[in-house]
């Protein structure tokens, strides 16, 4: 399974799009009927919804941005991944003014894959977490 090509995906989506921005690598790997699950109430749940996650919220905040996976585990056409995202907390963050603090936002997830592409995505993160200790003295 070390080299299942569903998890080679989400290996590629986690280095070259999350860690890299890499819009070209996002619109490969998104299928046009993207579903995120976990996206806030209000929020867009396609895949435009995700890109602006990455690229508005994370990118401009966070510089260094790095992605660590721990763990995967592919079952079928689902890839759950275990993973850290890490940077250093110079630019605007949700309303928080730059710190100059590390931060690292502990992220597990599941990824439904079809033909090499993102369909459905269901996550939990420790974003919130991370934002009140950035707000802390």
């Amino acid at each position: 399974m070390k080299n299942d090509p569903n998890k080679q995906v989400v290996q590629r989506f986690n280095l070259e799009v999350i860690q890299n921005g890499r819009r070209e690598v996002f619109d490969e790997l998104m299928a046009p009927n993207f579903v995120n699950h976990s996206a806030p109430p209000d929020a867009p749940t396609g895949r435009e919804g995700m890109w602006q996650t990455f690229q508005n919220v994370l990118r401009p905040g966070l510089s260094g941005l790095m992605v660590t996976i721990h763990d995967q585990v592919c079952e079928g056409d689902k890839v759950s991944t275990r993973k850290t995202i890490t940077g250093t907390h110079t630019g605007d963050l949700m309303g928080i003014a730059a710190t100059g603090r590390s931060v690292a936002i502990e992220v597990m997830d599941v990824v439904r894959i079809e033909h090499g592409q993102y369909v459905e995505h269901w996550g939990i993160n420790t974003l919130p977490a991370t934002l009140a200790q950035l707000r802390a003295p």
